[in-house]
């Protein structure tokens, strides 16, 4: 297997705002009752009422800063990993610390990573290799997404499949411990860049020119396309991280897919012979979280004791672009 960095998960922390029944939804907007479940697999899922990015992220910093009995001054470096804003300037990142308590007597240094749904992967990579011991010693990550105030409420798919939520982790560097960061893997398939898609907002459909249409301005998902890409690409980027890696899917204990839909872990599953006992998933009770959804899986797997000291984790999933990307660490 390829060299390891000494990297350990010290906590990590949740934030879930109020919980949204799919009764609720289905009756809001004219559905029929067992719509979502049917279609989408989500029987709740949450979605905010008061709350923004920067709040729902800074509380998940502070529970997993009181779990690891941490200050902010004791954080190295606060990494932002999500697709959703709460501005377009200044960086999400900034806006997070913003909201911690004692943030203004701490300058800990802020960086935003975007991959969309995998921004968590990526930014767990980067912590990864920044962790030294010296001037990187602990990195805080979070994902916080609203994905709810983005969705068409003429689009039945996508209205019922999105929560909202925040997790974060608190990473080490700790030569004294078994855990270890051993590798990550990213793809990206431009064919497929615009299969899902937010148009409006940007330069391209700039808010000045376009003003606000709920079409132009939602989130577009080709639900087939994806799959059928999905499907296509899927067998030949894992063919060559197991050569790679000199591991299979059989010597991982635990994986932690992105939370996409309810046909994608399917797929998935099907594709490779996994059993629902390796595979994890929580899509039922809290949707697809964008970037948050691997995350606040993986959270409450440790929290559960389902994932234990010494598990070889892997996370895996799709996003926007469109990419593949997995990352192994040993727990």
């Amino acid at each position: 297997m390829n060299s390891q960095k000494p990297v350990k998960i010290i906590a990590s922390g949740k934030y879930l705002p109020a919980r949204v029944s799919s009764e609720e939804l289905e009756e809001k907007h004219n559905l029929p009752g067992g719509w979502s479940e049917a279609h989408s697999g989500v029987i709740s899922r949450h979605h905010v009422s008061f709350e923004s990015i920067g709040f729902m992220g800074a509380r998940a910093i502070e529970a997993a800063l009181k779990k690891a009995n941490l200050g902010l001054g004791d954080i190295d470096m606060l990494i932002s990993a999500g697709a959703s804003f709460d501005y377009p300037l200044p960086n999400q990142s900034s806006v997070i610390k913003s909201e911690l308590k004692d943030s203004v007597l701490h300058n800990v240094p802020t960086l935003d990573v975007d991959s969309t749904c995998l921004s968590f992967v990526s930014a767990f990579e980067i912590a990864s290799k920044m962790l030294d011991g010296e001037q990187y010693k602990r990195i805080v990550i979070v994902s916080s997404e609203i994905a709810s105030k983005g969705l068409n409420t003429q689009n039945p798919e996508t209205l019922t499949l999105f929560g909202d939520g925040a997790a974060a982790f608190i990473l080490g560097y700790d030569e004294s411990s078994l855990s270890a960061f051993i590798k990550a893997y990213f793809k990206t398939w431009s064919e497929g860049f615009d299969h899902t898609i937010i148009r409006g907002g940007g330069a391209v459909y700039y808010f000045r020119d376009y003003p606000y249409d709920e079409n132009l301005h939602s989130f577009e998902m080709d639900g087939m396309k994806l799959l059928k890409l999905a499907a296509k690409k899927l067998p030949e980027f894992m063919d060559y991280i197991c050569k790679d890696l000199s591991v299979t899917l059989a010597d991982v204990n635990i994986i932690i897919p992105h939370q996409a839909s309810k046909a994608g872990l399917y797929l998935f599953r099907k594709m490779f012979g996994l059993s629902t006992d390796k595979v994890k998933e929580n899509i039922a009770t809290y949707g697809n979280c964008i970037a948050a959804s691997i995350p606040l899986l993986l959270h409450d797997l440790i929290e559960q004791k389902e994932i234990k000291r010494g598990d070889l984790c892997m996370l895996v999933g799709t996003s926007a672009g469109f990419s593949i990307g997995l990352l192994l660490f040993r727990y």
